[in-house]
């Protein structure tokens, strides 16, 4: 009995002290995140209803994210009052806020956006066909314009800037970090084995240098998408394309702010706090009151997706196709909400939406053949790509009966390659003997200890083709058309989604709500709810793990990005299934 009372007062003791230390470093979490959160003269109320006279406000910061990830709102604790609003949050809000008398116009507050190029494009548009339909008003205002942030802004009616503000057009670039040099010096041998000449994604393993065929599709892709981004802007500032290139090239960053206004770059300069009286003055609000702001994802939540009971699947296919990876795509959980949305009765269409470099070559498979079963009930299916779609990603696109992209998407990569690092001599140098017995002639296939065989060397290559003939027929399967006509815009070459449309690889250029209007009208649905799968279910043991990372993540990524971006890029590598469809792809807007 004795023994019984010392071990419940033990453990009722413990749980006390851990409950405390729990508390304080939730507390300690909370104090991080507040002191985080980002300060500006352009600060006001977000009530927490739309009140008259308020102003729509798109706060450029941070990601942009497709889908919510799995512990959105328990991160959302520590960064700030409002979630980060989710890509369709801010399109639905700004489409919405137009017919809404209580929004006076939209402020795009720029602090620097990380989106991809399809969604600020998508993004643009939307704020072009707010001031189209509602005739309000839409001010930018930034300390320091980034270019992600400038090509967005560029679209509204007055762009203000900070009298010491800079601005930075620079165009495009993609630096890719090489290996080869480092993993020959420390006795790492990459085997590789791919099909497609312009398949880079193994280059930095195997090549001191972007090889010429990479840096050809790069420059083609890049040239076309800026091409895409000029013409708007200039069309938006009227300033000529010839021109806008001109600017770019003098280094804006470095001007004073008399340059961005001569040059029509900008329209006006002003501090922060004197904004502040300007958009008090646009909505009649008293010097000593706060402005009424309304975030996006705090407008989202006043939007319903319908209450039709028949619905159409968004399906949310993002990041890479990777299983067991955190907000990755888990090909069984995509899987399974396929099939579910194939038997169920209510549900009249699918549209997928996709933003993926690719991945897993037979995880990509097994998300094909669900869709394959999908079209077999006869309900209509679309595809929207997002920033990316290529190589797995586009794999699991091909099929779809109707595919949308942006001009800025990047698509194809159709190709495979295998990887399997060979550590032999990086082993027996440190002084480490490895020796292997087995049953028969390649017990430990694929070993990272030795070099492959010849024999096993062939059967790789040919594991890699045999994939690549999958791949490749069922693109043409999906598009109808002959497996050497895809084999010919193939060999892993990417694609940007203007001449994507051009050469077939996808229907037309649009977004994700061009591709929900399809499937209605295809499943002819004048009334129709939308429903978002998979569903993210929060997992409190992950949000610490997620926390401490991108904690991790953040300070390694301030004080040393390249740094970062090569030991993600080996970590990733070096981690994956040996075969695989995937592209890597880093373009810097």
């Amino acid at each position: 009995m004795k023994n019984f009372w010392s071990s419940a007062l033990g453990a009722c003791v413990g749980s006390i002290v851990g409950l405390v230390l729990f508390a304080i470093i939730i507390g300690a979490f909370v104090m991080a995140g507040i002191a985080g959160m980002s300060e500006s003269f352009i600060s006001g109320q977000q009530p927490s209803k739309i009140e008259k006279k308020s102003i729509l406000r798109l706060t450029l910061e941070g990601t942009i994210p497709e889908k919510a990830a799995s512990n959105d709102e328990l991160m959302s604790m520590f960064y700030g009052v409002e979630q980060t609003p989710l890509l369709r949050d801010v399109i639905d809000a700004i489409y919405d806020a137009e017919d809404n008398d209580r929004i006076e116009g939209l402020f795009i507050d720029c602090r620097g956006a990380a989106a991809g190029l399809a969604s600020s494009i998508e993004i643009r548009r939307a704020i072009e066909d707010f001031k189209a339909n509602s005739g309000k008003w839409v001010y930018a205002y930034a300390d320091t314009y980034t270019q992600s942030d400038y090509y967005i802004a560029s679209v509204a009616d007055s762009i203000f800037i900070n009298p010491e503000g800079s601005l930075d057009l620079h165009g495009l670039s993609s630096a890719i970090p090489h290996f080869k040099t480092l993993l020959d010096k420390v006795g790492v041998e990459m085997q590789i084995f791919k099909v497609g000449t312009f398949k880079s994604a193994v280059e930095p393993f195997m090549l001191p240098h972007m090889s010429d065929a990479n840096k050809e599709q790069t420059m083609a892709y890049m040239g076309s998408i800026w091409s895409t981004l000029t013409e708007q802007i200039s069309k938006s500032r009227g300033i000529s394309v010839e021109q806008l290139n001109q600017l770019t090239d003098s280094i804006t960053y470095t001007k004073p702010t008399d340059y961005l206004l001569k040059n029509k770059l900008v329209d006006a300069t002003c501090y922060g706090f004197e904004m502040v009286r300007k958009l008090k003055e646009l909505t009649d609000v008293d010097e000593d009151k706060p402005l009424r702001f309304v975030g996006m994802r705090q407008y989202a939540s006043t939007l319903t997706n319908g209450s039709a009971s028949e619905r159409i699947t968004v399906l949310y296919a993002d990041g890479d196709i990777e299983a067991g990876t955190p907000d990755a795509i888990d090909a069984t959980e995509l899987t399974e909400a396929i099939i579910t949305a194939a038997g169920d009765k209510d549900v009249k269409g699918l549209v997928m939406r996709v933003n993926s470099p690719g991945g897993s070559a037979f995880d990509s498979e097994q998300i094909w053949a669900a869709l394959e079963d999908f079209k077999k009930t006869g309900k209509p299916y679309a595809v929207s790509m997002g920033n990316y779609a290529a190589s797995g990603g586009y794999y699991i696109s091909s099929g779809a009966d109707r595919i949308f992209a942006e001009p800025t998407t990047l698509t194809g990569s159709i190709g495979i390659f295998g990887m399997v690092p060979n550590v032999e001599k990086l082993v027996a140098d440190i002084g480490i003997n490895i020796d292997e017995v087995g049953t028969n002639q390649n017990p430990n296939f694929p070993s990272i200890t030795k070099a492959m065989t010849p024999m096993q060397a062939q059967q790789m290559q040919r594991m890699v083709e045999k994939g690549y003939d999958l791949f490749t027929r069922r693109c043409a399967q999906g598009r109808h058309v002959s497996q050497d006509s895809i084999k010919a815009i193939a060999e892993g070459r990417v694609w940007d989604g203007r001449t994507a449309l051009k050469i077939g690889l996808v229907d037309e250029l649009g977004d994700l709500s061009d591709a929900i209007a399809w499937v209605a009208e295809k499943a002819k649905l004048e009334d129709y709810s939308l429903e978002y799968q998979p569903k993210t279910t929060p997992d409190i043991k992950g949000f610490f793990t997620s926390y401490m990372t991108m904690q991790t993540r953040n300070a390694v990524m301030s004080e040393m990005p390249l740094f970062y971006q090569s030991s993600e890029i080996i970590r990733r590598m070096l981690g994956l299934y040996p075969v695989q469809a995937r592209a890597f792809i880093n373009v810097e807007l």
